[in-house]
């Protein structure tokens, strides 16, 4: 066998992208491995979101040039791979930049992969895929995939036609693609089958979901729901990442119907200011959102937000900053992650007169995440005295400690209980920080849980 090492960036899109190439190149004779100087293949699967993305990309490709050159004295030859969206953005300057790069693949084009070895292997040099084919994907993946826990995830929709001015990801991503859901369901099965009790669907803008089902009509994001709900060993389902303009009516009444549908969402605002919003093409107005989110929680009472927030985007003004902290008390969320923006080449806002001076940013940046800890704390320790049902799926850093999550996603650490790991099962909440909550297994049939204070 053959030895691979793939490093992930970012999002959890990427972490199954990440698991998937692993899957491909198995069929191959690779077996992976936990650090590069043991690897006959290194593949950085990338993610073009966060601040000089690019940057980091090549910082460690000098490192694995390196380590190449020292194999390559021994006898052992290395392949270097780049996938993910930093190689769909560069792929050409990529190759120019750093030679030691055999591979530059796009995220709908990993599935050639073991083509691409081949073609090297045959002396053909650079090996350069950034097509956008994702039904081609799809249809050549594997279909056995390994477990290593009781919670995965399940790509269901990739790419995004919203074109967010600041976003990246229509042009490293490509246009909306949805799985059949045929397909969808029998991943879930297999999973299932080898002890997965919690899925997560994935997509760029996973509640854009729109595929054929089996009974020719096309399907939502929420009928896709119920038929998963279904599925026998399945006790948890989950979605990330979605867009407030594709939050329809089918989907908010999924939250009050479908009890494995956990109550927590991912809802992205980015601004409470409109005029920002409208800088950045959201599509929504914060009045909208607040409509939404209040829909979502007639439907769903003890539901749990987060979102993402950007601070400095390009022409923000005093006012349109506290615009953004009004809307974050009004909502009161239980988690966010919030960023400075940072210029993204090729999109509308990089080219912007307007930009915020980095120190402006920076002192937002650190009112909103007070406040976002402030509430983030505050919401867990409402938990605290509660009991819950908890998905154990990893050990603690402590000897006999076991991992798990809620059903609001929070970290749940029980001691001396390694053997839970896979079972869900009633937990009594002790204590609670901004970051996790301590409880201890409960012995006796749990009591209906009290209402999460979310409001």
């Amino acid at each position: 066998m053959k030895k691979l090492f793939i490093k992930t960036y970012g999002c959890q899109m990427n972490v199954y992208d990440s698991a998937r190439m692993a899957d491909l190149l198995a069929g191959i004779g690779y077996a992976p491995v936990e650090a590069p100087d043991d690897a006959d293949m290194v593949i950085l699967n990338t993610c073009h979101i966060r601040e000089k993305a690019a940057e980091k990309v090549y910082s460690e490709l000098g490192k694995l040039k390196r380590l190449k050159e020292m194999k390559a004295q021994t006898g052992a030859p290395m392949l270097i791979a780049v996938a993910g969206c930093v190689a769909q953005a560069e792929g050409a300057e990529m190759i120019r930049r750093q030679a030691a790069v055999d591979i530059v693949v796009g995220p709908q084009s990993y599935h050639r992969l073991p083509e691409m070895i081949a073609r090297i292997a045959r002396g053909s040099g650079h090996v350069l895929e950034t097509d956008f084919p994702a039904e081609d994907k799809f249809d050549s993946l594997p279909e056995e995939r390994p477990t290593t826990g009781p919670a995965a995830f399940l790509t269901v929709q990739e790419g995004c036609d919203k074109f967010c001015t600041f976003c990246v990801v229509p042009y490293t991503r490509g246009p909306e693609f949805s799985r059949p859901v045929s397909q969808i369901v029998d991943e879930a099965r297999r999973l299932a089958d080898k002890g997965v009790r919690e899925i997560t669907l994935l997509g760029q803008n996973v509640n854009a979901y729109r595929a054929p089902g089996p009974d020719g009509e096309t399907w939502s994001l929420a009928r896709l729901l119920r038929v998963l709900a279904e599925i026998d060993g399945v006790e948890r389902l989950r979605y990330t990442t979605s867009h407030p303009r594709d939050m329809g009516d089918d989907l908010i009444e999924a939250h009050g119907e479908i009890e494995k549908l956990m109550p927590y969402l991912h809802l992205p605002v980015q601004s409470g200011s409109d005029r920002i919003l409208a800088a950045m093409n959201r599509q929504h107005t914060a009045h909208e959102y607040f409509d939404l989110v209040a829909r979502i929680r007639t439907a769903r009472p003890d539901l749990a937000l987060s979102s993402d927030f950007i601070v400095g985007f390009p022409g923000e003004t005093d006012k349109d900053f506290d615009a953004t902290l009004a809307l974050m008390r009004e909502v009161n969320y239980a988690a966010a992650f919030s960023f400075k923006y940072s210029p993204r080449p090729g999109t509308p806002a990089s080219a912007s007169a307007k930009q915020i001076p980095d120190d402006v940013k920076s002192e937002r940046l650190q009112i909103l995440q007070t406040l976002l800890i402030e509430q983030q704390s505050k919401f867990n320790r409402s938990c605290t005295g509660r009991e819950m049902k908890v998905l154990f799926d990893r050990p603690g850093r402590k000897p006999g400690q076991v991992l798990g999550r809620s059903p609001w996603l929070q970290p749940v650490h029980v001691e001396n209980a390694i053997e839970l790991i896979g079972q869900i099962r009633d937990v009594h909440i002790e204590s609670a920080s901004s970051n996790s909550l301590k409880g201890a297994l409960l012995r006796k049939k749990m009591r209906a849980p009290a209402e999460i204070a979310v409001h």
